[in-house]
């Protein structure tokens, strides 16, 4: 089925600066390789028809409107990107004339800005940018309130290229980095809370491929904890290849640990643990580095001697992203990019508590207390692991399976939990906009009579929110798949309620 009744509109995109400044051989590796990615997202949608079109200096993409803005704000190796309108164009006056076509009725009783570009082989445009600003500037200003260069109502923006026009009002904004898969790849140390999921996501922005590795200590409500941290990463943010998720249960290791070694140092020997494990994987893997969470000081683990007592169970390099930031920085990260809903409900596990921890342990010492444990713990942990497909799991999984749905009640409210902005960009006819965490706070506003339906990037938080309401008394669904089958699912129903979920560009 192809759901040709979303409509397909035209976006302009532009590279991250970082590929704009690689020598010739390098930028044409990594666009190619970032317009694979971007073909991959679009395609990730489950809405057919996208087109990804590249240039030196710009991509082109032809895609469905709600395709298109949920992907392209997550795609690392692009600066940003802009819904356009393309006019043809010969001499100076059409584009004039088509400009005032289309913002003519946008500037009435509103200040404006123009702002022109001359894209591609300047040589093929006969005049200059600013003759472009004053012309059409001149031809919207009887019908405007005025002009403001620095704060206007209304932006007015060109880029014109041989024969061809493009106006836009917002350039919106995207990750920057470097394309995905262009800096080779590395295992990530995860275990579901904020640090691990906000460091992953800064490896990926600097173009290296993960596979994670996750170390249980808590069994089974650990583990879908963690996988639902993971799979929101494997779905939004690792767009062109398939991450894979590494369980290894560490319980036994705990349980040897308490009863042989000493515990000032338990939490340093089981980060050793941790990195043993993950220095096999790796090596299975073949990959380049191993990533963790770790910042300098938040941990008695991580003091600068510890950490480095710590790497010696590695000969691989460890990346530490989050090395020199502060917890709040850290969780405004988190915010950022989508995880801290889920990494919040992720309960700390561990029991290897010490009244007098280690901070500034000498490795003889680590290294004497580790030779107490029984040989081979982390092979036999190895040879017990389960690997998992990330973006191959279904949420369904995850949740209550009754409490979720394949299509929309005719009487139902239907909630978005999605972020502000992408709400904005497209939402479900009809849907109400609520901030995940306001689900709880505000159970008095649900009436107790009304069938709610909340859906959210991937199934995991509207499950969850779902779960929340029923415990309060209230009938509530989520919807099955989350994004990708409510494209789906709008594209399949009446054309007239597809047009009305597009966002509008050129109106008020």
């Amino acid at each position: 089925m192809t759901p040709s009744n979303l409509d397909h509109d035209l976006f302009l995109l532009r590279y991250a600066g970082e590929v704009t400044t690689k020598g010739k051989g390098t930028r044409l590796q990594f666009q190619r390789r970032l317009g694979r990615n971007i073909q991959r997202a679009l395609d990730s949608t489950g809405l057919e028809g996208s087109r990804v079109e590249r240039e030196w200096s710009r991509i082109f993409v032809r895609a469905p409107k709600a395709a298109a803005m949920e992907v392209l704000p997550r795609i690392f190796g692009l600066q940003s990107f802009s819904p356009v309108v393309s006019r043809p164009w010969k001499t100076m006056e059409d584009i004039v004339d088509a400009g005032e076509e289309l913002f003519g009725d946008q500037v009435v009783g509103k200040v404006f800005a123009v702002r022109t570009r001359r894209g591609g082989d300047k040589k093929w445009v006969p005049f200059r940018s600013a003759e472009v600003d004053r012309a059409l500037g001149d031809r919207l200003y009887e019908r405007s309130a005025g002009v403001d260069l620095e704060n206007p109502d209304v932006w007015v923006r060109l880029e014109i290229r041989l024969g061809e026009v493009f106006f836009f009002q917002q350039s919106l904004a995207s990750p920057g980095g470097l394309p995905l898969g262009t800096e080779g790849r590395a295992l990530a140390l995860v275990s579901g809370g904020f640090d691990s999921g906000v460091a992953a996501w800064n490896l990926l922005k600097r173009g290296v491929q993960l596979d994670y590795l996750f170390c249980n200590l808590g069994g089974t409500a650990h583990l879908e904890g963690v996988l639902r941290v993971m799979k929101l990463m494997a779905e939004r943010w690792s767009y062109g290849y398939k991450p894979r998720l590494f369980a290894v249960d560490l319980q036994d290791a705990v349980a040897a640990l308490q009863e042989s070694t000493n515990p000032r140092y338990w939490q340093i020997l089981l980060k050793r643990l941790m990195f043993q494990a993950a220095d096999r994987v790796a090596r299975r893997l073949r990959v380049e580095a191993l990533v963790t969470g770790e910042a300098v000081g938040q941990v008695s683990s991580q003091t600068l001697r510890n950490l480095r007592v710590i790497e010696d169970a590695t000969d691989f390099i460890v990346l530490r992203p989050l090395v020199g930031l502060n917890k709040d920085e850290i969780i405004d990260q988190a915010r950022r990019i989508g995880t801290y809903e889920l990494s919040a409900v992720v309960p700390e596990y561990c029991a290897l508590e010490a009244k007098r921890p280690a901070t500034h342990a000498r490795l003889d010492d680590v290294l004497a207390e580790e030779a107490k444990l029984p040989e081979g713990l982390i092979q036999q942990a190895l040879d017990r692991s389960e690997i998992i497909h990330l973006t191959r799991l279904d949420t369904a999984d995850l949740s209550d399976p009754a409490l979720a749905v394949d299509e929309i009640p005719a009487d139902a409210v239907v909630i978005d939990l999605r972020s502000a902005i992408a709400y904005e960009g497209w939402h479900y006819p009809k849907a109400r906009h609520l901030d995940y965490f306001d689900t709880q706070r505000s159970i008095q506003n649900f009436d107790e009579g009304t069938t709610y339906v909340l859906y959210c990037e991937v199934g995991l938080k509207s499950a969850h929110a779902a779960e929340i309401l029923r415990r309060h008394g209230r009938t509530a669904l989520h919807f099955r798949g989350g994004l990708r089958s409510i494209l789906r699912y709008t594209a399949e129903q009446d054309a007239a309620l597809a047009a009305l979920a597009s966002p509008v560009w050129f109106g008020d």
